[in-house]
């Protein structure tokens, strides 16, 4: 039943997609700021939905930090609509010249992007996803089908809702957005199966969706596993730098997959008032010997804790003999999301942003900017840290691919 489901709801995206492919950019900015204009319409329903699962989800015994991802309130229904405007306002990538060259022999050739086609999405606890996804895929020229966690039924629902009444107010196609409503986890194993029908998964969520995904689909996947993020303190930091870009970077929003899970400090920095800023903000921090030496309050750290995404207010932190160590230390346990370096020598931040092979790298900033709307991308569909079709937080060109145009006047190849 769940590969019937799923194959129509495929068959009809695909219908969907030629005709927003056909859509001018004034008409699908159009249609998405419409979306938003929806969403704001639709902010009582959907709060009232999200109190339901919010009730559900607590009852259930959903950590604290899943539910902070799953909570919306009026600031976040407008944060959410304002993010989908952005979007609308956005330079629309389809039809863009990537390259173009005229051929000793005349012929004119030219690679332009097109959208990728029918994308789905797997995710959890974020409704704010839906509508972030819905907006950069119909911008962006796809057709969208959404999966979402269970613990967000209700909340993605409203949200689904809204989102098609703007896409009906505006002409574009109601399909070109659609949810799966059924909770059945076949139906996750049935689009990651829909080789052909799906041009693209791409999961937001923990470890074990993405591990799954990653396994089981044979359609290709845009994803990252783990977020585990570091800060690389450098002898020449400037110490109060130091402590509140780490403060901020683990402690502004923890659950988010930009958020520090590491210290770095280098053995050389004067460590001690960085490690009580952060246990001061809440933080516990767990240390190797070094670092223990420096605060009572340090945690003795676990082999364990360098290679965990804490998604909470826990992180570990430990001295390195610099920069070379650092970024060893990097190379084993990160997971190439975003990793900084806080250095005022600019030959070491140099050196950091050659070799740390991560989807983002940053110098004197908080790993909290790892964000599309911080990007300047609108919102963003996640990070991806893979190394093939896109990197780093993925808008609107990342969900487009190209094709090559030739032109000729009569020429045949000898």
């Amino acid at each position: 039943m769940a590969t019937a489901l799923i194959s129509e709801m495929a068959t009809n995206a695909r219908a969907a997609s030629r005709v927003l492919a056909g859509m001018t950019s004034p008409r699908k900015a159009d249609a998405v700021l419409a979306m938003a204009q929806a969403i704001r319409r639709h902010a009582t329903a959907i709060l009232a939905a999200n109190a339901t699962d919010l009730a559900q989800a607590a009852q259930s015994g959903l950590s604290e930090a899943m539910l902070d991802r799953l909570a919306l309130d009026g600031q976040r229904i407008e944060t959410m609509a304002a993010g989908v405007e952005a979007v609308a306002s956005l330079r629309d990538p389809v039809g863009m010249i990537i390259d173009e060259t005229i051929r000793p022999n005349g012929l004119h050739m030219a690679r332009i992007r097109i959208p990728v086609g029918v994308i789905g999405i797997i995710y959890e606890s974020r409704p704010n996803v839906t509508a972030d996804t819905a907006a950069l895929c119909v911008k962006s020229g796809n057709a969208v089908i959404l999966r979402g966690g269970s613990e967000a039924a209700a909340s993605n629902a409203a949200i689904h809702e809204a989102v098609v009444a703007g896409l009906v107010t505006a002409g574009a196609p109601e399909k070109a957005v659609q949810r799966v409503v059924t909770t059945d986890r076949a139906a996750v194993g049935a689009m990651l199966a829909a080789q052909g029908q799906i041009d693209l998964i791409i999961p937001r969520g923990g470890k074990g969706l993405t591990s799954r995904v990653e396994a089981e689909s044979r359609v290709p996947v845009l994803a990252h596993l783990d977020g585990i993020c570091h800060i690389y303190i450098h002898a020449s930091a400037d110490p109060d730098m130091a402590a509140a870009i780490s403060v901020n970077a683990k402690m502004r929003r923890t659950s988010v997959c930009g958020a520090a899970e590491t210290l770095l400090i280098d053995a050389d920095f004067p460590a001690a008032p960085v490690i009580a800023a952060m246990i001061d903000a809440g933080c516990e921090v767990r240390g190797d010997a070094n670092i223990a030496k420096l605060d009572p309050r340090v945690v003795p750290a676990r082999d364990a804790d360098w290679g965990t995404e804490f998604v909470g207010p826990v992180c570990s932190a430990r001295t390195v003999a610099g920069i070379e160590d650092a970024m060893a230390h990097i190379a084993h346990y990160g997971s190439g999301h975003t990793d900084a370096i806080l250095t005022q020598d600019q030959s070491a931040a140099d050196r950091f942003l050659a070799s740390v092979d991560s989807a983002i790298v940053m110098h004197n900033a908080s790993t909290q900017f790892a964000d599309g709307g911080e990007f300047g991308l609108g919102a963003e569909i996640g990070i991806a840290t893979g190394r093939l079709h896109a990197r780093g937080p993925v808008a609107l060109e990342g969900l487009t691919t190209y094709k090559w145009i030739v032109r000729g006047n009569g020429q045949i190849r000898p």
